[in-house]
């Protein structure tokens, strides 16, 4: 086979019930001239047999099976054994959209200033019905001014130059679940960035992806990840580089408050708490809501945020038939936000008929 232009980059673990519609989005791109490199990270369902059944007949396709070792060692080896000039990551729930790679390699083709470009996604459900369009800042001012305290890529949309990310040293186990978010923050340093205006992904959403686990830490990392671009932007070393695991006393002493971090995890749990709601996973994100309870009082947390979790709150209460608990907690989000009110009562109605009374 002759030197890919582009390589894409998986790593899957126990994700054979989506895994065949996003290898097939893969390999029917319009541009043929990829190779595909998938990492099995130890999984026990039958992913295995799936890829070994796709790399049969496709050339294009490299599979390579470990014991579990994690994403961010799984992607750094697959990133590794890239042959390609460009580096394009791809999970195995979502669904590429057919020019995806047509449209990202004709971009950095022209624009050889950018080291990154992703695009917007279109969420869908575990049956694939469409949940609506996110976009993010496309330009590199913008994206950059975003990245202060966001994450404006989605990890699978993204096409790198492989020559940017070893030159930043790859994802970072440090910062578990939020290892492209300090990626992005390190590449941005040395390079300008780019999203793609139109839909180049269909980004599944669903229970097995997320766990209550990984919302806390993915919040705890990302606050790290913002911590040590700071420190670098400050001309200080970055604090990361002498840390092993990033925990609430760490980020205590790189300066962050309770406040933010506890903040910042409700915040983690709220989006996908939501975004199984729209997706009618409406059992799983109230036991979501449940394990986030447990997990802190949130008396800490900024007034937006509690009047948030007061909010979703008055939906259980409401679904369990606790009438007035729902009530008291409705008026406590809105005395704490009176801004709730203006919010269109359309979507507000929808989501407490979600949480309507338990049959």
């Amino acid at each position: 086979m002759s030197i890919p232009l582009v390589s894409v980059v998986m790593s899957v673990r126990n994700g054979d019930q989506f895994l065949s519609k996003a290898v097939d989005s893969i390999l029917d791109q319009s541009v043929r001239n990829f190779e595909f490199i998938i990492i099995n990270d130890g999984s026990t369902d039958r992913t295995a047999s799936i890829l070994d059944r796709y790399q049969k007949d496709e050339p294009r396709l490299r599979v390579y099976h470990q014991g579990n070792r994690g994403l961010v060692v799984s992607l750094n080896h697959g990133c590794a054994l890239a042959r390609g000039k460009y580096i394009a990551r791809m999970d195995a729930d979502d669904v590429a959209s057919k020019d995806r790679l047509l449209w990202q390699i004709d971009f950095m083709e022209k624009h050889p200033e950018i080291g990154i470009i992703g695009g917007a996604v279109e969420f869908i459900d575990v049956d694939g019905v469409s949940m609506g369009i996110s976009t993010n800042p496309t330009k590199d001012d913008q994206i950059k001014e975003a990245m202060r305290d966001g994450c404006p890529f989605w990890h699978p949309t993204v096409l790198m130059r492989k020559s940017v990310i070893e030159s930043v040293g790859g994802y970072r186990k440090q910062v578990i679940d939020a290892e492209d978010c300090d990626l992005w923050l390190r590449i941005a340093e040395h390079s300008q960035l780019a999203n793609l205006e139109m839909v180049i992904l269909k980004y599944r959403l669903h229970p097995c992806q997320v766990s209550s686990k990984k919302c806390r830490q993915q919040a705890l990392s990302t606050l790290a990840a913002h911590v040590a671009a700071e420190f670098r932007r400050s001309g200080q070393p970055d604090p990361l580089d002498s840390i092993e695991e990033i925990t609430p006393d760490v980020l205590t002493a790189l300066g962050v408050s309770v406040q933010v971090q506890e903040s910042a995890i409700a915040g983690s749990y709220l989006w996908i708490i939501r975004r199984m709601c729209d997706s009618g996973q409406y059992l799983y994100a109230v036991e979501l809501f449940k394990a986030m309870s447990r997990v802190c009082t949130w008396k800490h947390a900024k007034r937006p945020v509690r009047a948030d979790l007061h909010m979703f709150s008055a939906y259980i209460y409401w679904r369990d038939q606790r009438y007035l608990k729902s009530i008291t907690a409705g008026i406590q989000a809105l005395v704490m936000r009176p801004v709730m009110l203006g919010r269109p009562l359309k979507p507000l109605m929808r989501m407490w008929r979600l949480a309507g009374p338990a049959s």
